[in-house]
């Protein structure tokens, strides 16, 4: 089939990479989000994607909305078979699903129908999900209710961040997408509405969301950090200046401290939860660079009184 491949971030590449070396099928283009400015400079670059297609040969299509006249005609010139897509991170207007004569067909990294939206994975690490996995499925105009054709599952590991997991999921994932849209091609694949039953949604977690409530228990902080980690990162503040803070380990055995409460030895620092105590990672003063927490705790020297927030 000719493909027009839909994604913006690292998480989309091992789909296309797949799609690229695919036998059976030819990614005639990319579409993606414009080039942004990022890292410390503010320099402006290309996505990911949009980066290896260029690298590929491949066209890349960069509408700032994909309902613009200009990016539709230019899909309906290249008359895709399908559109395969990976985090894209923009929505599709009925205009732009009409195009191709099998549709937009999407990987999402979720059992649907559980954990629609934008952080499934995120979602999945904060509620404490054993199982997860990824599902592709067609795109139709509601939030990732269309029909599914398959799906991959994936345990989650007790010691997992978002970005591992992902990274994990976005492996197996892009295997599930080459083999749906080979099914697709030889029509052997029948995509199979979701169950009305199980629904939830996975909306975007950002900063504010990501503020540790020392109050809550330790396992509830544990899963808030790693469900953060990398984007946006958790963290908390202390003497008016925030700490952004890696994977903690929870410490049961620890004596009780007040939520907040910063204990720091030799090598170790632990902090009150409204259960046990969390040892933590690495740290990242605002401005400053990562660093393990008991380094920071001998430059910061917590006094008896202070308590994060």
């Amino acid at each position: 089939m000719r493909l027009v491949f839909a994604g913006t971030p690292e998480t989309a590449l091992p789909s296309l990479r797949a799609l690229l070396d695919s036998p059976r099928h030819e990614v005639v283009a990319v579409v993606t989000r414009p080039d942004a400015r990022t890292g410390r400079g503010r320099k402006v670059h290309p996505s990911p994607v949009a980066a290896l297609a260029e690298e590929a040969g491949i066209e890349v299509l960069r509408p700032v909305k994909a309902g613009e006249p200009a990016f539709l005609d230019r899909l309906r010139e290249i008359a895709p078979d399908c559109c395969p897509v990976v985090a894209y991170g923009a929505l599709l207007p009925q205009s732009a699903l009409d195009v191709p004569r099998f549709g937009w067909i999407n990987l999402h990294f979720s059992l649907l129908p559980a954990w629609r939206g934008a952080a499934p994975v995120q979602h999945a690490v904060m509620h404490g999900d054993e199982i997860t996995g990824a599902a592709t499925f067609q795109i139709v105009k509601q939030l990732d209710a269309g029909p599914v054709f398959g799906v991959v599952t994936e345990q989650v590991k007790p010691d997992d961040t978002s970005g591992a997991l992902l990274e994990r999921l976005s492996v197996s994932g892009a295997g599930l997408l080459a083999a749906t849209l080979d099914g697709v091609e030889d029509g052997t694949l029948e995509a199979r509405p979701q169950p009305l039953d199980g629904v939830s949604l996975a909306p975007k977690i950002d900063v504010l969301d990501a503020r540790i409530d020392w109050s809550a228990p330790a396992m509830r902080v544990d899963r808030l950090v790693r469900a953060c980690t990398p984007s946006p990162g958790a963290w908390s503040e202390l003497r008016g200046h925030r700490l952004k803070l890696g994977p903690v380990v929870p410490r049961p055995e620890a004596p009780r401290l007040e939520p907040g409460r910063i204990a720091a030895g030799k090598h170790a620092v632990l902090v009150g939860t409204g259960t046990h105590p969390v040892e933590l990672g690495e740290v990242q003063p605002q401005g400053k660079r990562l660093m393990d927490a008991a380094e920071w705790a001998r430059g910061t020297r917590p006094e008896p009184e202070d308590r994060f927030a």
